[in-house]
């Protein structure tokens, strides 16, 4: 089940571009829990540097990509449109059990490997939005004596 909407996914040419803006401008903290500063987390298989803001006091962040050449999937994606929104990443209990309802429901499935915490869906089959499905990490995060439900599950190997 989607549980809440955990992240808007935007693409900049730089930190610096991204910091003005959205820390700067629109004064959204750094999450620190999530980035590594100062060079922000390196995701590999697109050699893009991520990095998190918070946005209010809620639990909503925006996950700024920014890539580390002029090939990958990411990097064409912004030469083509440029600096922006990229993607919606939902947060939800059941990672592979939500993916398998949104392909059942008409949602086709980017198939961009495994051993990958998120899963993407085609804009084309979500009204022109790329859509992306994560665990929910609140669910996953010790709450006292008790952990997440039985029922929280997500992918072997999957980053929490």
């Amino acid at each position: 089940m989607i549980t809440r909407l955990d992240h808007v996914g935007v693409m900049a040419r730089s930190w610096d571009e991204a910091s003005e803006v959205l820390v700067e401008r629109l004064g959204f903290p750094v999450d620190v829990t999530r980035t590594q500063l100062p060079e922000g987390h390196l995701y590999e298989p697109q050699n893009t540097r991520i990095y998190f803001v918070k946005v209010g006091l809620g639990e909503t962040r925006i996950e700024i990509l920014i890539p580390e050449d002029s090939v990958s999937g990411i990097a064409r994606y912004l030469a083509k449109r440029g600096p922006g929104l990229h993607h919606l990443g939902y947060a939800c209990d059941d990672v592979p059990a939500e993916a398998q309802r949104l392909s059942d429901n008409g949602l086709e499935r980017v198939p961009i490997g495994t051993g990958l915490s998120g899963v993407f869906f085609y804009p084309q089959s979500a009204m022109g939005i790329l859509t992306e499905l994560v665990i929910d990490r609140n669910l996953l995060r010790p709450t006292g004596p008790l952990h997440a439900p039985d029922h929280v599950r997500h992918s072997p190997g999957q980053a929490l």
